[in-house]
């Protein structure tokens, strides 16, 4: 059976689907496939959504997990025993675990940029303005800052494509701007060393299922170094991180089950349109300010979600 994509999440989410397109039939019961990174609360608000629209697990719907932990060579098999399931539905986040489930398939075809065909959903290729505002945001935090840094895995696409925007932002502010590249945990030290030497103000993190996995290793690293630091997700900053910026993937989970049961009542994913994110959340730890010898301004502390003392 041909599948149908849809797409979503961290770089993408794509959900599978028969090409042909079924009309909802009583008494079946779907299957779901999901490749994520892990269990999460996001997970679970996907999971309560499908129930709001009628969808049980073990009565009408049965989800099939598979958690990649951010371990890259477990994706081609996870990929591969999804797709061997004949799911129709497969949610899957990431650029890294998406390429593996276009491997495992050539009938599920995925593209970002033009949706159509077998594509739609939500995606958190955000704005070229985001990555102007997290430049924009370290600024506020540290008004004297002249050198930035960023973290970022050369083999993650999807840090190819924000590096533009944030050079730009960079540049627009007069920051002097230095690329930090770190594949594995020990390149994690020799990047933060690195910063070092060339005194930098503050430092990006970009995200990454790598960077994910040394979440604690990077928080102390850059509390050793001293670096205030942006990060994308909440969790770097509940670790001790000094403040984060990024969607709201829980709002994004909320609405992704509307999607799944459109497609599963027949609807063509070529005519639902691919959304971006529309919720944003900064978060801000000032114990980790206080660490740093650094005063987070009141209007930063008043434009924050959420403020960690």
């Amino acid at each position: 059976m041909e599948r149908r994509a849809f797409l979503t999440g961290t770089g993408s989410v794509l959900l599978a689907a028969p090409l042909a397109a079924e009309a909802e039939q009583a008494g079946k019961v779907w299957r779901i496939g999901v490749l994520l990174a892990s269990d999460s609360p996001n997970v679970e608000a996907f999971r309560q959504e499908l129930r709001k629209l009628g969808y049980v697990e073990g009565r009408n719907i049965l989800i099939e997990y598979r958690w990649h932990e951010g371990k890259y060579d477990r994706l081609p098999a996870l990929a591969a025993e999804l797709v061997n399931l004949k799911p129709d539905l497969i949610l899957v986040a990431g650029p890294q675990p998406t390429l593996a489930l276009k491997a495992a398939t050539t009938t599920v075809p995925i593209v970002l940029a033009h949706p159509g065909g077998n594509l739609t959903g939500f995606a958190t290729l955000v704005p070229e303005e985001f990555g102007a505002k997290q430049v924009q945001l370290l600024r506020v935090a540290v008004p004297a800052a002249a050198r930035m840094s960023v973290l970022i895995r050369p083999e993650n696409p999807m840090h190819r494509t924000y590096l533009p925007q944030t050079v730009a932002a960079a540049k627009k502010l007069s920051m002097r701007l230095q690329i930090l590249e770190a594949r594995t945990p020990t390149e994690l030290d020799s990047a933060f060393a690195a910063a070092t030497r060339e005194h930098a103000d503050v430092l990006l993190v970009l995200a990454d299922n790598l960077f994910n996995a040394h979440r604690t290793q990077i928080v102390a690293l850059a509390a050793k170094s001293r670096l205030p630091t942006l990060y994308l997700w909440k969790e770097d900053v509940l670790a001790g991180g000094l403040m984060s910026y990024a969607p709201l993937l829980s709002d994004m989970f909320r609405r992704v089950p509307t999607y799944v049961d459109k497609i599963l009542k027949g609807a063509k994913p070529a005519d639902l349109p691919v959304e971006q994110p529309t919720k944003f959340e900064l978060i801000i730890n000032l114990k980790t300010a206080k660490a740093l010898g650094l005063t987070i301004p009141p209007a930063l502390l008043a434009r924050a979600d959420q403020v960690i003392e």
